[in-house]
């Protein structure tokens, strides 16, 4: 059974198209991702699949529940961390439990028992006392995805969950909403933008982009999705007519530039560095540096949108870099 069913959701905010058409499904207990760079309709997405905003257009249905017809029973059934912190730092973390949970109607006795058991989940126990001001950022996403926890939904929402914190804090994070989904068979949603988070955690990845679905799969299937290898060549001075001829060559299946790099995909990449190599110096080349790997999620967000996600934050700036000849991406046909 789905946990979350998705049909043509689309949200238009003054004639702007946030989300376009949008549908898909969640299964009861699987853990679920939203790539995509900020702009790209992950947080709108959210927020009409928890009620905070209506679809222009489409359904959707959560835990059962039509989104726009049941709000209530659907807010009964979630629970959302947001990706702006939300907690009253003037209290402690039971306080902000405390507070929540009777917000939820949850009477003395299973509130206590429930604020227990959440901060043993997120290993908060020993800090309940200590005001929230106090906590260090992963303290407190911790203690935001304990308060998502309190009214035992059957889909938490989780968005941004590990925006701005340094990377031993993130790592710990992504093993905590791991156990959770494992340990609870919650149903997770998670938006993030970080590419190494949503293929350490999810299983599958709908990678989005100017509000559309421009794949959707497991993180292994989507990566495979290149085939073969991916090889960067760092050139000194202008790469432009070495790109040239690479697109001429067959057994290269896409090709990328990004200043003075070029990004290819191939089948057997260590026996064709040496040709690209010979490529470069007929063409009066100098390669600074080659570098062999296998497809990343990064790739295969640049294969489907063109840019990177790096490239979409850098936002106006980037755009006006955008503009110079042989920036982009081309894709065997």
């Amino acid at each position: 059974m789905d946990a979350i069913s998705v049909e043509n959701l689309t949200k238009q905010f003054n004639g702007l198209t946030a989300v376009d058409r949008v549908s898909f499904s969640v299964g009861e207990g699987e853990l679920f991702g939203l790539l995509g760079p900020n702009g790209a309709g992950k947080t709108t997405t959210i927020n009409m699949l928890s009620t905070l905003l209506r679809p222009t257009s489409g359904s959707a249905f959560v835990a059962g529940f039509d989104v726009s017809r049941s709000r209530d029973s659907v807010r009964k059934s979630i629970g959302i961390v947001f990706q702006e912190p939300a907690l009253d730092i003037k209290l402690t973390g039971r306080e902000n439990l405390e507070f929540h949970a009777m917000m939820y109607g949850i009477d003395k006795v299973e509130r206590r028992r429930r604020i227990d058991e959440v901060l043993t989940l997120v290993e908060l126990t020993d800090k309940a006392r200590v005001l929230v001001e106090h906590y260090s950022g992963g303290m407190k996403r911790r203690l935001e995805i304990a308060r998502g926890l309190i009214q035992q939904p059957k889909v938490l929402f989780l968005d941004e969950p590990t925006l701005g914190l340094d990377a031993q804090t993130r790592r710990n994070i992504w093993d905590y909403i791991k156990r959770l989904n494992k340990e609870r068979r919650v149903t997770i949603i998670l938006t993030t933008h970080y590419m190494e988070e949503a293929d350490y955690l999810c299983e599958r990845i709908a990678i989005m982009d100017r509000g559309v679905f421009v794949a959707l799969d497991t993180p292994s299937r989507l990566k495979d999705l290149l085939g073969g290898d991916v090889v960067c060549l760092e050139v000194e001075g202008d790469p432009e007519p070495l790109l040239a001829e690479i697109k001429t060559a067959p057994w290269i299946k896409t090709y990328g530039r990004h200043e003075y790099t070029l990004n290819l995909t191939m089948e057997k990449g260590e026996r064709r560095i040496p040709e690209l190599v010979m490529m470069a110096q007929r063409r009066g080349i100098t390669v600074a540096s080659v570098q062999l790997r296998r497809p990343s999620l990064e790739d295969v967000f640049l294969h489907f949108t063109g840019r990177t996600i790096r490239e979409q934050e850098a936002g106006a700036d980037e755009r006006n870099r955008a503009k110079i000849p042989g920036h982009g991406m081309g894709r065997r046909r």
